[in-house]
Parts: structure tokens; sequence; C-alpha cells
């Protein structure tokens, strides 16, 4: 099949995906939103900017801009970046031509989804059309503005099919204008865990250490999450927090001295993908202290570390996490929450051990990598002959 991925390609997620398929032996494309270099060989790639990512410069990541700067950066793009999504689509429509891929897969709705949306507009013969939910597209980007709100709807009336990492997305999907008729598929958004890289220790961590992977992201309450952590300190003293992506973040180094927890907190770089295994293998708990999200690759690839899981209360994340029974839920705008929560997990080591291994059943029945990307490959054929 001759796939033309519409991504961010920086992204892990997007590059696990794109190498199954080229490794499938399908013949890929990849229009990258963002400025980037691939090691993957024989794939053509066209940077094709949009919400001005081109004020982006070339990297292998997304970048780790400061907490104010993301939210901030984050609205300006709901409000404008829509404006350049016409001229955008013209380069997409006409890469589109030459390659005449069978299926196109924009994975996201913002903005690679409205952006192909608006190539396909009209295009004839056109390739079937795909397109892949993140966490936020719906709860926090669609109803910003009234642009989001109109190319949300365009490209849920456009596609041919939807794939989302939670139940609850294909229900927003439906009501954003997702016909009844459109087929879906529910599976993790990067594909799944990989056994060979995350898996449970032999012994489950007996030290107080708590993991906070999140990194910095506008919808992540890490402003809350800090303030908890004296209020753990104070009946736990002995417990360490890791927070991954957040080295020389100079939000996070101001809340670390403004609450006097140097001793307590190390703020870590970001690992690549297949060292965060050993990572999670150190830690006891996990925290996610999200307001908007899907399913987060972070938060179960912990669990199928062993983490306990503690996190913010979604209704996407109580598709997951069973309170009190596979791990805890918790107010994330609240930092005694966040804090009761994680000094529960700390307290119930019987707790801690019965989740372990919910979890591991539970990821291994519904989230294993190769089983999930044979889904993905029967639904693009679904796609392809709708």
């Amino acid at each position: 099949m001759r796939l033309l991925f519409v991504t961010d390609a920086r992204s892990p997620i997007s590059r696990n995906w794109m190498r199954y398929f080229i490794e499938r032996g399908d013949e890929v494309f990849i229009a990258s939103t963002f400025e980037t270099d691939l090691d993957f060989p024989n794939v053509r790639m066209e940077f094709t900017p949009v919400a001005f990512s081109a004020a982006k410069k070339r990297t292998s990541a997304p970048s780790s801009a400061s907490s104010r700067t993301l939210s901030l950066r984050t609205k300006i793009r709901q409000w404008f970046g829509p404006v350049t999504i016409p001229a955008s689509a013209r380069k997409l429509r006409a890469f589109i031509q030459e390659v005449q891929p069978d299926l196109v897969h924009a994975m996201r709705i913002p903005y690679e989804g409205m952006l192909t949306a608006s190539a396909l507009q009209d295009l004839v013969p056109r390739p079937s059309f795909l397109v892949s939910v993140w966490g936020n597209d719906f709860t926090l980007h669609a109803p910003s503005t009234p642009l989001m709100k109109y190319y949300t709807r365009k490209v849920m009336q456009s596609v041919d099919g939807l794939h989302s990492d939670v139940e609850r997305d294909v229900r927003l999907a439906r009501e954003w204008g997702l016909g009844e008729e459109k087929p879906t598929l529910v599976a993790p958004g990067n594909g799944g865990i990989r056994g060979d890289v995350f898996y449970p220790p032999k012994e489950l961590v007996k030290s107080p250490v708590v993991i906070n992977p999140r990194g910095v992201r506008p919808y992540v309450r890490n402003d809350s999450f800090f303030k908890a952590i004296p209020l753990v300190l104070a009946k736990y003293p002995e417990a360490k927090f890791l927070c991954t992506g957040m080295q020389n973040e100079p939000q996070a180094m101001n809340w670390v001295k403004e609450f006097g927890i140097e001793h307590a907190v190390e703020l870590l770089p970001s690992f690549p993908h297949e060292k965060m295994g050993d990572v999670f293998r150190g830690a006891q708990i996990v925290v996610s202290p999200s307001v908007h999200d899907g399913t987060p690759n972070t938060l179960i690839e912990a669990m199928a570390c062993g983490c306990f899981p503690v996190a913010g209360d979604l209704e996407s994340i109580r598709e997951w996490i069973t309170h009190g029974r596979n791990g805890l839920l918790f107010d994330a705008n609240d930092p005694r929450s966040i804090a009761d929560a994680i000094l529960l997990g700390l307290e119930r080591e019987d707790l801690r051990t019965e989740a372990a291994g919910l979890n591991t059943n539970m990821i291994s029945a519904r989230a294993e990598f190769g089983a999930n990307m044979k889904k993905v490959e029967e639904f693009y054929s679904v796609i392809r002959n709708s």
C-alpha cells in the first residue's frame, strides 16, 4: 500500500508508527509539519509547515520551552494557526497529486488533520483519509476559537475513518460530526507497549521514588504537582521525586527553590524512548497531573514497568484506572488531592502489589504493540475499501 503520513515527524510516536509500515514493506511518504531529519531509508519526506511551524528550527525532537511559553504559543496557534491552513493545503495537495497515495493518515486533528481535509477537498481522484485523535484534540483545542471549531468539524465530516486511543474520543468525534457509518479503531496512540522495553522488574521497588514523566505541557498541572511535594515530604521525608523532560526548565527550577525541595527533586532530561523502561523500573509511583488527556503513553508504559499509577481524574483515564483497585485518581488542580493520592500509594504496599499484577495483565490484553498494529493493518484495509 502507498501510505502518506501527515504528521510532526519529530515525534517518537509518529516515528514508531511509520517505522512499522516501512518495515512491513509498504511504500511510505511523509509530509512533516515540522522540519526534522529522519534516518528512514528510501522514504521521501516533504516539509509542509502549518500554524507557524516553519518558525521552529530543524530538530529531531519537540523542544522543551518553558511552561509559560508553551501556554502562550498554544493560544497564539489556536487563534491564528488556522489562517495559515489554505496556503499550506495547496502545497500538500500538490504532493498528494504527485505521489498518488492509497491512504493519507493525518496523525492528529490540529493541525495535520485540518491541513489534510483542506488539501483533499474536491480532489479527484481522492485517496482514503484517516485521522488519529490525540488526547486533547477535542477537549482542549476544538472548542478554543471559532476557526478551531470550524476546522475540527470539517475534519470529522471529511474523514473515512478515525483512530483514537480512548472510547471517549469516539463519542466526542460523533458529536463533532463524524458519521455513524464511519469506522473507528481504539488503540494506543503509539501503537502499543513494546514488551522488550517496558516490562516489570524482578522485584517491585521498595524505596519511595515518585516519577512525573509528563514533561512541560500546557495541559499538565505541574504547578499543583510541585506544591504537593512538600505535603508528601512532611510524612515521607525520604521520598525522592524524578521529573523527566524538565532539566533546566526555568519554572520547574523556580518551584524547586521556592518550596525548598532541592534535596528531594531531580529535574531530568528527556530520555530516548528505549531507555525509559529502565527509568520507570526504578520508581515506585508514576504521577500524571493532567487536566486534558487521552491515553498518556508514558502512563501505560510506566504501568507496564510495575509503577503504581496516580493520575488526574479524567473520563479518559478512568478507561485505564479504577480508583482504589489498580491505581488512584486525584483532582489535578488541587495539590492536597495529589499529595493524598501519592501518600496512600506509598503507604499501601498491598495495593501497589495487587495493582502491579492487574496492570501487567491489562497491558498484555489491551496494549501489546504487535497485536495492536495488526489491528491497525486491518483497519487500513477497511478504510481503503470503504
